[in-house]
């Protein structure tokens, strides 16, 4: 199955430095089954909790990835709980697909266990994305790449950070490059994610069940800068 917009771009994302990558939340696997197909890392794995999607992708994998040359490895278990310290090597953490709470509460697991290895997140909330960034920036975690993706109507923030800040630059809770247009269409795509974005926090904020006035003047300070001529 072709891979959408969204998860297009993810791959897209996924650096060619990886001994382990890890499809977490991964469904169906098709995001894993594709960076296997182009031996990405010597090693992907696939992780989600469902115990009957994990049968079907293993069977899948059996019988499309049966040859020594693709090494991978099915994980029914706790994306917190994946076995990293087993590993040894860099490792790429994929999550997409969730909200950003539980986002935040997986890579804060995850951050916990392992606070030494070598870890890259490459990450895809289907909301709440300043609250992860939020986190993200609390743990000193270096920025590597940050892309805005329209698919079907719906934005989606994919970031890849490391654990460790002296591999990239301090991550921004609103963002900075995703900000960055290199075409009119792109322009359009940023304007409507901003308003949108800020049309949702105000309405947070006056519904008074929460303090967001801190958020909505970071979004509010956003500037969308054209990297490009208009015609």
């Amino acid at each position: 199955m072709k891979l959408g917009k969204r998860l297009t771009q993810i791959a897209s994302m996924v650096e060619d430095d990886y001994q382990h990558i890890w499809d977490c939340c991964c469904d169906h696997g098709l995001l894993g089954a594709t960076l296997l197909k182009r031996n990405s890392a010597p090693n992907i794995h696939f992780v989600d909790i469902v115990p009957t999607l994990m049968a079907q992708l293993e069977a899948k994998l059996q019988q499309f990835f049966s040859d020594s040359a693709h090494q991978w490895q099915t994980h029914c278990m706790d994306v917190s709980q994946i076995p990293l310290g087993q590993f040894q090597g860099k490792h790429l953490i994929i999550i997409a697909g969730v909200g950003g709470d539980l986002m935040v509460e997986l890579v804060t697991n995850i951050h916990q266990r392992h606070p030494k290895l070598d870890i890259d997140f490459l990450l895809c909330p289907v909301h709440h994305q300043y609250t992860l960034r939020h986190q993200l920036a609390s743990f000193n975690f270096g920025l590597k790449h940050e892309v805005l993706v329209e698919e079907n109507n719906r934005y989606y923030e994919v970031i890849l950070a490391s654990n460790k800040l002296i591999k990239g630059k301090p991550i921004s809770v609103v963002g900075e490059a995703i900000w960055q247009t290199h075409c009119s269409k792109q322009h359009q795509t940023c304007h409507s994610y901003l308003t949108t974005t800020l049309t949702h926090y105000q309405r947070v904020g006056s519904s008074n069940t929460a303090n967001v006035t801190a958020i909505i003047e970071h979004y509010q300070s956003v500037n969308i800068a054209p990297l490009f001529v208009a015609t």
